[in-house]
């Protein structure tokens, strides 16, 4: 017999799909998130939500009933492309941001996060605070090379990079491209190209898992022919160890300072988003293991280099994911690619971690 699913949504616009139980004890959990990025592909987030519905679909068709409810959800504005930070509404969810602070964040129209909810019907009623869970386990595609370079169908990931975002707002004069000499410019697009430069080299310095993006560099104003006076700079660092990553952050932050001194620049700091790295639970990814290897399937433990809504769910109970190989490691990208055979292989392994949680 099917069980519908009571379906609520809270007040940072996070959807939650609940199938009823035996009994009445704290809900297991799965799902990601269904936003994506303007040059995303169909499987980031999509994937583990449309996996976790696929999941009760089966036990309806069953007739399986679990001994504690199952609820899928998919949360606000988990990549952070158009509000800051990334993975708003599970950090929302989990106590972790409040919601006024989530609600008055701005993209850069100025159109706030509560008013977009609203005008498409997402602004629930539901309360949102620290929630009692039993379990949490996203499935995902990995969005990285190593599984499908490996040949390895399944990820269960134990370890998930903190993550650093800054802008920089560097400012310096606008003069003629022509007639002003090279020593006595004070170029903001030449300090924000230097900067570019740097954090590359910072990250293959730090070497191990250091990453470091330059991912938007917009200049003013913008015109051939006139010296910018204004550069605003993203810069993106992760890494796995929380020492390193501080390490990171303020070697960019130094150079940036030098760099700008020395150009006769100036250069101002906003902090966009900051994680720290995350463990996930020991016990969640080794039953992953056991229930991809009862499958026949070739499983390795790894860790994600990108953020997902289970960095946030881990600080309200014991998570962890499931990753399946991304084809030639391509993500945010209308490439994005996983083969329909490792598609049904992630669902079936989340279904037996689902069924044995749940029981």
């Amino acid at each position: 017999m099917d069980r519908l699913l009571e379906v609520t949504i809270d007040a940072i616009g996070n959807v939650f799909g609940r199938r009823s139980e035996r009994r009445d004890l704290p809900p297991l959990m799965t799902g990601s998130h269904i936003d994506t990025v303007r040059t995303g592909g169909r499987y980031d987030g999509n994937y583990g939500v449309l996996a976790g519905l696929e999941v009760v679909e089966v036990l309806n068709r069953a007739g399986i009933e679990t001994e504690r409810p199952i609820s899928v959800a998919f949360f606000t504005n988990e990549e952070g492309a158009r509000f800051h930070p990334d993975m708003m509404g599970s950090l929302v969810y989990v106590g972790g941001m409040p919601l006024g602070e989530a609600l008055a964040a701005t993209d850069r129209d100025g159109k706030l996060v509560g008013e977009e909810l609203s005008r498409i019907g997402y602004a629930g009623s539901a309360p949102v605070g620290r929630p009692h869970l039993h379990r949490f386990v996203e499935l995902h595609i990995e969005q990285g090379p190593v599984l499908d370079r490996e040949g390895v169908t399944i990820g269960a990931v134990d370890t998930l990079q903190g993550i650093s975002w800054t802008e920089l707002t560097i400012k310096g004069t606008s003069n003629h491209a022509g007639t002003t000499p090279m020593r006595l410019r004070h170029d903001a697009g030449y300090v924000a190209a230097e900067l570019t430069a740097f954090v590359r080299r910072m990250a293959r310095e730090i070497g191990g898992d250091q990453v470091g993006t330059v991912g938007s560099v917009k200049l003013f104003p913008d015109l051939i022919n006139v010296i910018p006076n204004k550069a605003v700079v993203t810069v993106d660092v992760r890494n796995t160890d929380e020492r390193r990553l501080k390490e990171a952050e303020a070697r960019v932050a130094a150079f940036a300072e030098e760099a700008a001194k020395a150009e006769g620049c100036s250069v101002e700091w906003k902090r966009l988003a900051r994680f720290e790295p995350v463990t996930f639970d020991s016990g969640m990814a080794a039953l992953i293991e056991r229930a991809a290897k009862g499958l026949g399937f070739s499983v390795r433990r790894m860790t994600s280099g990108a953020g997902h809504d289970a960095q946030m769910m881990q600080r309200v109970a014991p998570t962890a994911m499931i990753f399946v190989p991304s084809v030639g490691g391509i993500s945010h990208n209308v490439r994005e690619f996983t083969k329909p055979e490792d598609l049904e292989a992630g669902a079936n392994v989340l279904l037996q971690v689902m069924l044995e949680l749940a029981q």
